[in-house]
């Protein structure tokens, strides 16, 4: 009984780490290890996203997406119950239909595009942009997934009613974070990855998911040598002041003038 109780703890430990669950997205089984748990904040990313920045998962309304940079175009007429994408990273926008699994982002691909962006490392945002009627709509779920391994890389899993805030197609209203992807761990050179989103009581035009980069300043140690030569300036700089000080107080003594003696 005691080894019976001592199984079933062992489980329920793993099943609260995230080991040995999986999720069924596209027909597909993903399995959990070392997931990201992501937090949706109603921070509103600045600029008009498609002008910044590329989008993953986006309708055809997107004025000046890249036809370069690999997106899901859906098309969204409105009055959905349930939206279910996959991102593709085929140029144009090719839609693999709706939750159906498209094609990965290479992870040199994405590194890439983050590097080109400021970033260095596999650590960005998602800009979330919803399109309403006054009924607000529901982000069920977000995901960002190892199509090569089938590994929940991150994901979102608690339904949140998202209502518009920032009118416009290409603004987005919400960030969804942080994701932050480690190479050699969590994925490994030629692995594909691939967003899923799923939205539900979709009643206006199409909603967009943008990929904001985390901005992250390289700040480059200066050499030794810098260092004395700038400490050698101060010395110098301390020195004169001291100088035209000093010069300056016996400036401002009574003169003395000396008389030569009677003869």
């Amino acid at each position: 009984m005691r080894q019976m109780s001592g199984i079933l703890a062992a489980l329920v430990l793993l099943a609260s780490c995230g080991v040995g669950q999986a999720v069924t997205l596209g027909g597909q089984n993903w399995s959990f290890s070392g997931v990201d748990n992501l937090t949706l904040t109603p921070v509103v990313p600045g600029g008009n996203q498609p002008q910044n920045v590329q989008c993953i998962i986006c309708g055809e309304n997107q004025p000046q997406q890249s036809a370069t940079f690999g997106y899901t175009d859906f098309h969204n007429a409105g009055n959905q119950s349930t939206e279910a994408y996959f991102s593709t990273n085929v140029p144009g926008g090719a839609n693999p239909g709706s939750d159906t699994v498209g094609i990965g982002y290479d992870g040199t691909f994405l590194r890439n595009y983050l590097i080109a962006s400021g970033d260095p490392t596999l650590t960005f945002s998602i800009g979330v942009d919803v399109n309403d009627t006054n009924s607000a709509q529901t982000l069920d779920a977000f995901y960002l997934l190892n199509l090569t391994t089938h590994v929940v890389l991150a994901a979102f899993t608690t339904p949140t009613v998202v209502p518009s805030q920032n009118n416009g197609t290409g603004f987005p209203d919400y960030t969804l974070g942080t994701f932050n992807i480690t190479l050699g761990s969590d994925i490994h050179i030629g692995d594909q990855l691939i967003f899923f989103a799923r939205i539900t009581n979709a009643n206006d035009g199409p909603d967009s998911f943008f990929l904001i980069p985390t901005q992250q300043a390289n700040e480059t140690p200066l050499p030794a040598a810098v260092w004395l030569f700038g400490g050698g300036l101060g010395v110098l700089a301390m020195l004169s002041r001291r100088r035209r000080r000093s010069r300056g107080v016996w400036d401002n003594l009574p003169r003395v003038e000396f008389l030569p003696k009677a003869a």
